[in-house]
């Protein structure tokens, strides 16, 4: 497992926690997701074959929010 860090700018409002969450934990290879409203921080627990970064920020995407990959 490998624990990727996303960042998004564009968070307006704490109900898009619970709907990033639902969508990334929905992806094949997503063992754990966690969004930090507050910090626009998404730290995602996945097997790089299955999931790789881009299923992941494709994720986001689908819930309507851009996201990134971070370094920190």
């Amino acid at each position: 497992m490998t624990k990727t860090i996303l960042r998004s700018d564009e968070f307006s409002c704490p109900s898009c926690v619970t709907k990033i969450e639902k969508a990334l934990a929905a992806t094949p290879g997503v063992t754990a997701a966690k969004v930090h409203f507050n910090t626009g921080r998404i730290e995602v627990e996945h097997d790089p074959a299955s999931a790789p970064v881009e299923a992941l920020v494709s994720a986001v995407r689908s819930t309507g929010y851009e996201a990134r990959p971070a370094a920190f």
